[in-house]
């Protein structure tokens, strides 16, 4: 005999749905942004340069820099899928701290003013007994990860100093689905870098982003 308790909720579950057309809500999707940069489109974006990085165009590359887009008259949604291409370029540090010498290198993404992503990446060369950490996946200063943590790639040429070295950028694979019904969008990437003892700074640090898309979700 079923207890007196669960009874009751099928009872009522079977009440506000129906014997037969309960359902799980459904999603519609809808492309409203994708850049690839191949064409040096810039439409909606502000603070922008297009580069060419392991043979293909780039957003970037930036250091102590970024970029802004922003999206008007979004159709009526639930969600926001924002992914895109992050290559993180030549020595970033991670959480290293060496009195304002260099790191930490901090990493940000900010959709309508309030931070998603708050984090570092460690793209260095280990030493024998020491590896720079990184927060990534996690956010800064939660966790100490080991370098390239969650990366996809770890094999690219860097941007500059690391040009010719296999394993100086590192690719991530960036995907975020945040709770979002405004008709406008503003995201911002910008970074943090500390690296006051090699000039040009960008050449030793930077970041770049490729396959940027964003996807609006109604739920029925």
């Amino acid at each position: 005999m079923l207890n007196l308790k669960i009874a009751t909720y099928l009872f009522l579950f079977m009440i506000t749905c129906g014997l037969s057309t309960c359902k799980s809500p459904k999603e519609f999707k809808q492309t409203i942004y994708e850049n690839n940069f191949d064409t040096g489109d810039i439409t909606h974006l502000s603070n922008t340069k297009i580069s060419t990085f392991n043979q293909s165009k780039v957003l970037g590359n930036f250091n102590n820099d970024g970029f802004e887009l922003i999206l008007n008259q979004i159709p009526t949604h639930d969600l926001i899928e924002i992914s895109f291409d992050l290559y993180i370029h030549d020595t970033w540090d991670g959480n290293k701290t060496s009195n304002g010498i260099d790191g930490p290198d901090i990493w940000e993404m900010q959709i309508d003013g309030s931070p998603y992503i708050y984090t570092t990446f460690s793209n260095t060369i280990c030493a024998t007994t020491f590896c720079s950490p990184q927060s990534y996946p996690d956010d800064y200063p939660n966790n100490n990860h080991n370098p390239r943590s969650g990366a996809v790639d770890v094999l690219l040429p860097g941007f500059c100093s690391l040009k010719l070295i296999s394993g100086g950028s590192t690719l991530y694979k960036i995907r975020k689905i945040i709770q979002h019904k405004n008709s406008s969008l503003n995201l911002k990437c910008l970074d943090h870098l500390i690296q006051t003892n090699v000039k040009p700074a960008i050449c030793d640090e930077s970041w770049s982003i490729d396959n940027l898309k964003i996807v609006s979700i109604s739920l029925n």
